[in-house]
């Protein structure tokens, strides 16, 4: 007999969640983390008409797990109580039916029942108050724990603790660069909180998936909406595609490489094969020419030659045509005809204020953004070579000061002496 499906009591808020304070961060209504649309409901497979026993069960922000349902059937958004090592816990159904089947296919699980835990039944009210009861201490038992984690002075930080929905058990999530002995920390988190404690290193990205941010593009953060695979990222994805390598642009909240740098990575690949080698020299009548900068999607390709001197700071754009034909005149021993030839219409000329063109100008996108910093800083260079002959010109002012008194001085004293002999003149014919 399959068991009867009760939805409890669930939210006692009067509006709807696009206005509630909660919004984004309760359980309910399918708002949290990593929610699945599952539009696979219902639908059974064409190979088997057997019904998938398993389903996926949502925990706090990003935890997730397979537990058996001894052939009853829940719904997606059903909080469950679930079997834990100690106790149960509760959790919000997130996949079923065909839709857990392909999730457990993709992530590898040869799901039996005799490995995994079971739901155990619906939860009911009585449950789902305690559950909230546990989770509203969390954040001043976090507060508290790294207040202690400051005072035993362990190098580590603390990210996040979840209550188990019994109160068992409370799992403290933190970061580390090097390994931490927090075996005195452990004793002093069980006798400040009175429950069993479970200290769980994550990584960096883990912590950001966790507790969610805003991306730099405005929008939430992958690994905390749909991301659940985190695949290594090198610097090497963003040469390929012709990106700055500007550590303020491509490092994200958790102070790694984006992952969404991975995301068109293998469109730039296959584009990059119809190009040739970025230190692939042309050979030309009127000398050698290099690769400047290169659009993967347009086919274009800007060249300038190696001797500016000669032939000026010029930036000439040929498409993969004109470089294949150059390179193919190169390879029979013979050397092309000048790249005014190939790009007349289309050669860039430097601007009177002795400006360098560079990939803004030519693809519009302002990529170096950030690297205008240093242009303050010749500034400030020169501003402190002026001060520097403002300095040495202020030395000598005392000196040409000193000079212009002396001689002041001593025009002063001829003055008097020249009225003292006057006055004496005009005196003595009054005395005769």
């Amino acid at each position: 007999m399959e068991n009867q499906a009760i939805e409890p009591e669930i939210c006692s808020t009067p509006h709807a969640c696009s206005v509630c304070n909660h919004a984004g961060t309760c359980d309910w209504n399918g708002v949290n983390k990593h929610t699945v649309f599952d539009v696979l409901r219902d639908i059974l497979p064409a190979d088997t008409d057997k019904i998938f026993n398993f389903v996926e069960v949502r925990f706090k922000n990003t935890r997730k797990d397979f537990y058996f349902t001894r052939g009853h059937r829940y719904y997606v958004g059903q909080p469950v109580a679930v079997q834990a090592q100690s106790g149960y816990d509760v959790g919000t159904v997130s996949a079923t039916g065909e839709t857990a089947r392909l999730i457990a296919r993709e992530k590898g699980l040869n799901l039996t029942p005799d490995d995994r835990m079971h739901v155990l039944h619906p939860a009911n009210q009585r449950e789902i108050d305690r559950w909230h009861q546990f989770r509203a201490r969390e954040e001043e038992v976090k507060l508290r724990a790294r207040e202690i984690i400051r005072e035993l002075g362990l190098t580590m930080k603390l990210s996040d603790v979840e209550y188990q929905a019994d109160g068992s058990k409370a799992t403290f999530y933190y970061t580390a660069d090097e390994r931490v002995d927090f075996r005195e920390l452990i004793k002093v988190l069980a006798k400040e909180f009175s429950t069993r404690i479970e200290m769980r290193q994550i990584g960096y990205r883990q912590e950001a998936a966790r507790l969610g941010a805003i991306g730099s593009c405005g929008r939430e953060l992958c690994c905390s909406t749909w991301l659940t695979d985190f695949r290594s990222v090198s610097t090497q994805a963003a040469k390929y595609q012709q990106l700055s390598l500007n550590p303020a642009k491509l490092t994200g909240q958790c102070g790694k490489l984006k992952c969404c740098l991975n995301f068109e990575l293998d469109s730039y690949l296959d584009a990059l094969t119809d190009f040739p080698q970025r230190d692939q020299i042309l050979s030309t009548e009127k000398g050698d020419a290099r690769s400047v900068k290169i659009d993967v999607f347009k086919g274009l390709v800007w060249y300038a030659y190696a001797d500016e001197e000669e032939n000026g700071k010029l930036w000439y754009k040929l498409n993969l045509e004109q470089v294949n034909e150059i390179l193919a005149l190169n390879r029979e021993g013979k050397k092309s005809a000048p790249l005014e030839f190939y790009a007349d219409e289309l050669k860039l000329d430097v601007p009177a204020t002795g400006k360098v063109i560079g990939s803004d100008d030519l693809l519009g996108d302002d990529i170096s953004r950030f690297d205008k910093k240093s242009k303050r800083r010749r500034k400030k260079r020169r501003n402190k070579s002026g001060q520097k002959q403002n300095r040495q010109a202020g030395n000598q002012q005392p000196q040409n000061n000193q000079r212009n008194k002396s001689r002041s001085s001593k025009s002063k004293r001829r003055s008097k002496s020249r009225k003292n002999e006057n006055n004496q003149g005009s005196r003595r014919p009054g005395r005769d």
